[in-house]
């Protein structure tokens, strides 16, 4: 899982805006397999588009969330979304619909339980 470095830069109107970046390490309510964070994953993309905005929007998201940041910060500024803060976790689109990013999309926690051969 990649993810979401930091530092100012400007669209196309001028204005300031920051750069994506990871978010802070976290822990899940309870330790959790990569099995069951891949479910989690798997769920929450599968019914992304039914909170509302695009589907391409969500698809953009989805990619970025898997990319470094370099990348990440590539896709999100081509398909126009605007980032709240740094992180993924709060988005909208140019027509202003809003779209929220659970965390454990962005990055592992760090109370990940490893099985054998990770």
């Amino acid at each position: 899982m990649g993810c979401i470095g930091s530092s100012p830069a400007r669209n196309e109107g001028g204005a300031r805006r920051e750069k994506i970046k990871k978010p802070k390490p976290w822990a899940h309510t309870e330790p959790i397999t990569r099995a069951q964070l891949m479910n989690m994953l798997e769920e929450f993309w599968d019914t992304s588009p039914d909170y509302g905005g695009q589907r391409e929007i969500w698809d953009a998201l989805r990619a970025a969330a898997e990319a470094e940041l370099t990348l990440a910060q590539t896709v999100i500024d081509s398909a126009g979304v605007i980032v709240q803060g740094r992180h993924l976790t709060l988005c909208w689109d140019e027509r202003g619909a809003k779209y929220e990013l659970p965390r454990y999309v962005l990055s592992e926690p760090t109370n990940l339980i490893r099985e054998q051969g990770q």
